[in-house]
């Protein structure tokens, strides 16, 4: 479990965003809200390509998919269900682009 804090912790900080940051939006807020969210998927997916090694990272933006659909009937109505679809298309596209950088600097500098 210990080597897998950051993931955890990324995954925490996503479900802060999709449970926690709600309450504190306003009715007008939503649209602002949608983008935040999305940011922080792609900013933590390419975070975590970059600084994770593990086959354990490829499941985050699954995760974060399957954690967001509680969250639909809390906050938002059905319709809001394709967001899902979005946060993991974006976390997964961070996460490539975060694992090529990490690839490339790897190749330039010879690390491992």
């Amino acid at each position: 479990m210990k080597k897998y804090w950051k993931e955890l912790t990324a995954l925490a900080i996503q479900l802060f965003m999709f449970y926690i940051l709600p309450l504190f939006a306003g009715p007008t807020d939503a649209m602002g809200m949608v983008f935040l969210i999305l940011f922080s998927a792609i900013l933590l997916g390419f975070l975590l390509g970059v600084f994770c090694k593990g086959w354990v990272k490829f499941l985050y933006p699954v995760a974060i998919a399957v954690l967001f659909v509680p969250s639909v009937p809390i906050y938002y109505n059905e319709s809001a269900l394709v967001h899902a679809l979005w946060y993991l298309v974006v976390s997964a596209a961070g996460m490539a682009v975060g694992s090529l950088f990490r690839l490339v600097f790897c190749l330039i500098f010879r690390r491992k």
